[in-house]
């Protein structure tokens, strides 16, 4: 499936070949971390496969407790995260962060990683109070 996508500010835009059932959550403590969330969603394509069409990416490279490598990919004006690949591996992939894609709405996830490391109220995520839109949570 053909997608494009861009950061908050536009700056960097981009496009990528993905297969959506292999779109997946990952709720490892570094995804919960990075993102500010509970969770990230991911969709994996390779190099040649991924190409920047604007802008350029600032790359932080967070050492795993593997000591592997691991290039993010964000955007130096608004901080959006675009990607995460491996430092060294050929060929490269790309884990593209699916709320930067414009065809998110196609992509749902078909399976969870790291589950051991999920925050237990996200199982019950449907079970929740829904708005719409924003209520006023003021206090």
């Amino acid at each position: 499936m053909k997608v494009d996508g861009r950061c908050h500010c536009g700056f960097i835009t981009f496009e990528a070949e993905i297969e959506p059932e292999k779109v997946w959550l990952c709720h490892c403590t570094d995804c919960q971390t990075l993102s500010g969330s509970a969770f990230r969603t991911v969709a994996p394509t390779r190099e040649g496969a991924f190409t920047l069409l604007t802008g350029g990416v600032k790359n932080y490279v967070k050492i795993g407790t593997s000591g592997a490598r691991r290039l993010h990919g964000f955007c130096p004006e608004c901080g959006s995260s675009i990607y995460s690949t491996s430092e060294r591996d050929r060929p490269k992939v790309f884990n593209l962060r699916v709320g930067t894609i414009r065809q998110r709405w196609d992509l749902v996830p078909r399976r969870q990683i790291w589950c051991r490391s999920a925050l237990p109220w996200t199982t019950g995520i449907k079970t929740q109070q829904r708005f719409e839109m924003g209520p006023d949570l003021r206090p």
